[in-house]
């Protein structure tokens, strides 16, 4: 068999195609295989828009970056023509080894993909010899193709929450299906106010799902979020999950400490042991930092015991005595705190806490919560340390979908 065909049969290449030349140049760095591919003479070509076999109206030369010919780059250049169909004028053909507008090969892009899946872009970047912001187009472009085959038909309750995709209040809002077993993402749009329920809105409605359908959302205690939610899904319930609660009382209980500690001496190692469980994976030091703050009268003591108290209510069995415990978890903290001015923050926890009771108490009745959603959080940050970083909410946002969403990223070749 001849090197040509050889390689040829490598490429893929087929009729009219065929590989007409083969040259090494040894004076670039690294060495450079330059394939030359042409067309028969006279051959016909399917117009891009209906397939119609047409003839070449005329020709412009293109370049395309292959996979590596063992330690050397490998380019193949061919005359692409232009076809003129009856039907719908003038068009570049397309041709079997690359996609339209693409200057690398089906088999290049399919391997890069392959490595994104394992690595880091910019390490990935660095084994295919190209810039990232090169391989960054790759990866959007099959992931925006994959996004757009999604079929939310059976969608009926989703959970949202923001997540940081870079340093500063730059945000991402991702959307989850509920139901869903695996991979549960369905939709990320920039930002994290009340347009972001609107974009999915449209977003559900382009693939195949209805909001009327929608039958519970599982949300923060953002005002935006839940104002929009009853909006865009008036008849769905809404349901705040109970890490949300818990959260509101942490970053309250820090606010009370960095307060206090300004005017009065609080016991070394009390900044990470407030926020855990009394009865968590505690070092000596932070346990000593309790049982030290338990004896004493301080802010941050009281501020503590209200949101280990918290997990009283969360141990309710069912959703009449949750009720219960909250209304009086609610009136005994209100008790502690009367107009203590350290404990204002603790305050604002509480009517929060107050304001949006029912939709917290819809738990106990709820098979669903954004648990896992906040998992995938803690992979997508992991994904954004390792990448140091993205260049911008676009590629963050490439990335949560090749993560945690049941979309099949295919490079046909």
């Amino acid at each position: 068999m001849h090197s040509n065909e050889i390689l040829a049969l490598g490429l893929g290449i087929e009729p009219p195609w065929r590989l007409v030349d083969q040259r090494l140049d040894t004076a670039a760095s690294p060495n450079v295989l330059h394939l030359t591919v042409a067309a028969d003479r006279g051959a016909a070509f399917a117009c891009p828009t209906c397939g119609r076999s047409c003839k070449a109206h005329d020709f412009q030369e293109f370049t395309w970056r292959h996979l590596n010919f063992f330690q050397h780059h490998c380019h193949i250049t061919a005359r692409v023509p232009r076809v003129h169909c009856p039907e719908h004028g003038v068009h570049r053909a397309t041709v079997p080894w690359a996609r339209e507008g693409s200057r690398f090969t089906l088999l290049f892009e399919q391997a890069a993909m392959m490595l994104v899946r394992e690595m880091p872009v910019l390490a990935a970047a660095r084994l295919m010899e190209i810039t990232d912001k090169r391989l960054w187009r790759i990866v959007t472009h099959y992931v925006d193709q994959a996004v757009a085959a999604l079929d939310l038909s059976d969608l009926k309750a989703f959970g949202l929450d923001e997540t940081a995709a870079k340093r500063g209040h730059t945000y991402v809002t991702v959307f989850i299906d509920l139901d869903r077993p695996d991979k549960p993402v369905v939709f990320v749009t920039p930002g994290r106010g009340k347009d972001t329920v609107a974009r999915f809105r449209d977003h559900l409605a382009e693939h195949g799902g209805e909001p009327g359908r929608v039958v519970e959302v599982v949300s923060d205690m953002s005002g935006a979020f839940i104002a929009s939610v009853r909006e865009v899904v008036p008849e769905a319930s809404v349901t705040v999950d109970w890490f949300h609660v818990v959260q509101t009382f942490t970053k309250a209980l820090d606010a009370v400490r960095r307060a206090e500690a300004k005017s009065t001496r609080l016991p070394k190692a009390l900044r990470w042991a407030v926020l855990k469980n009394a009865d968590g994976p505690l070092t000596d030091k932070q346990a000593d930092a309790l049982a030290e703050l338990e004896a004493c009268g301080h802010a941050t003591g009281e501020a503590w015991r209200i949101k280990e108290k918290l997990r009283w209510v969360r141990k309710a069995e069912t959703a009449q005595a949750a009720r219960w415990r909250l209304t009086h978890f609610l009136r005994h903290a209100r008790d502690i705190i009367a107009d203590k001015d350290l404990l204002k923050p603790m305050q604002g926890a509480l009517a929060t806490l107050d304001k949006h009771a029912e939709r917290i108490l819809q738990r106990w009745t709820s098979g669903h919560s954004t648990a896992r959603l906040e998992g995938l959080n803690g992979l997508f940050q992991a994904a954004r340390a390792r990448e140091r970083g993205y260049r911008n909410a676009t590629t963050f946002t490439a990335m949560i979908y090749l993560i945690g969403a049941p979309i099949r990223v295919f490079v046909s070749t």
